[in-house]
């Protein structure tokens, strides 16, 4: 594992813990998903940890972590009023490091792990794909908005992010009125649902079945919950799950300008 590894290992490990002293649910999605199934820990190349929680689950836990004592992970939500964070989902940071983000405005935090609100969608994917429709575009709005210039990115997809900056709607408004969207239909009240704000569009929708009750999988040298039919989610995401790509695709896609895993950014 890189040094980056085994300090996501240690907060997935932490997180794993405390949510199983307080019976809450949650699934290891998207590639970390793909790590456990497919080589029993981490992608080789990969530098993130994905969850998802149900909303109702997700919001015990922010309530529970606002009373715990640590000081090394930390909890950021949709609602904090830190001008810089506009993601529609939750993080949670380790204190002990220092990571920039090449974005809008450059966000300085720690190394975290991403933790995605599970919502339903509806009884039908005819209405899943009605309700998606307006969650894409609020997603699709706020993500121009804050968007970083990226070297290597094509001339006219930067043009694009600089013409929506000079759109005059506030990037907080746009966060919040995504999230009422997204919490519209309750997961434990719906057939249908998944992460709405994920990376791989309608996708991410899939009969909430497939979640099922939280499995336990090996993840390295820990053991976390992942999804109950991972087979079938795996499929419905990505395909071909099993057979690699390409040596060329086999790269980080963050974009970040520093990390620091020595020094806190609470220093400054």
């Amino acid at each position: 594992m890189t040094e980056v590894q085994e300090k996501l290992l240690d907060m997935l490990s932490w997180f794993h813990r405390l949510c199983v002293e307080n019976n809450l649910r949650y699934y290891a999605i998207g590639g970390t998903m793909l790590g456990a199934q497919r080589h029993q820990g981490f992608i080789p190349w990969d530098d993130d940890i994905d969850v998802g929680m149900p909303r109702e689950d997700i919001e015990k836990l922010e309530r529970i972590i606002s009373k715990d004592n640590s000081e090394r992970y930390v909890f950021e939500t949709p609602e904090t009023e830190e001008k810089d964070y506009f993601y529609p989902f939750y993080k949670l940071y380790d204190t002990s490091t220092t990571l920039i983000e090449n974005t809008k405005r450059a966000i300085k935090r720690g190394i975290y792990i991403d933790i995605f609100p599970l919502d339903g969608t509806g009884s039908t994917l005819e209405e899943s794909q009605r309700h998606y429709k307006k969650v894409k575009f609020l997603d699709n709005l706020l993500m121009a908005k804050v968007a970083g210039f990226r070297k290597g990115r094509k001339f006219y997809k930067n043009l694009v992010v600089a013409l929506f900056r000079l759109i005059p709607i506030n990037d907080k408004k746009i966060l919040h009125r995504l999230v009422k969207q997204c919490k519209k239909i309750k997961w434990d009240d719906s057939v249908w649902g998944g992460n709405l704000v994920g990376a791989w569009g309608t996708r991410e929708i899939m009969p909430i079945e497939v979640f099922g009750t939280p499995q336990a999988y090996k993840f390295e040298n820990t053991e976390i919950f992942g999804v109950k039919k991972a087979d079938e989610y795996l499929e419905h995401l990505y395909g071909d799950w099993k057979k690699l790509p390409p040596k060329e695709k086999q790269v980080s896609h963050h974009d970040y300008i520093t990390i620091d895993l020595n020094k806190s950014y609470l220093d400054d």
